[in-house]
């Protein structure tokens, strides 16, 4: 009986601890954005198209600029508190670090907002080719990992 009631209270303490692991590792506030084309702006020869992408009604979204480079296009967005890229090549679709003559942001800012490894990790998201629906909506699902967990709340 003793053994049964000890192998009870362990489970309730496993189902409890992943129930709490849960609740904070998946950051559930970021499955929901809205993404917004902005239209009737002059943006120059360089900018194909500009989209916004809010995580939250709260704060100031997230900006994403189209830009047409040699190897193919740039997805690249703008934060307050960080900038990236994000690269529509031969190779694939994938993160990489703004050109630094597109930075508005220090890039020692920048290297403190975004996680290092997640960057790695999102090098190619896909060796496909991608069309600018793709792209937004890779761009929006992925993006929150980027940004390392002392800093999320830049994104809401």
């Amino acid at each position: 009986m003793k053994k049964l009631s000890l192998f009870s209270v362990l489970m309730i303490c496993v189902f409890f601890l992943a129930g709490t692991a849960n609740a904070t590792g998946l950051r559930n506030e970021f499955r929901a954005y809205e993404i917004s084309s902005v239209d009737n702006l002059y943006t120059g020869k360089s900018i194909q198209k500009i989209w916004t992408i809010s995580y939250s009604t709260n704060e100031t979204p997230v900006t994403v600029l189209k830009m047409k480079t040699v190897e193919g296009f740039e997805y690249v967005v703008h934060a307050q508190y960080f900038e990236v890229s994000y690269a529509s090549t031969s190779e694939g679709f994938g993160v990489k670090e703004i050109r630094s003559n597109w930075r508005n942001v220090p890039k020692k800012i920048t290297k403190a907002v975004l996680n290092d490894e997640e960057m790695k990790r999102q090098a190619i998201l896909t060796p496909n080719k991608v069309d600018d629906k793709m792209a937004i909506g890779l761009i929006a699902s992925y993006l929150p990992d980027l940004v390392n967990d002392g800093y999320t709340h830049v994104l809401n």
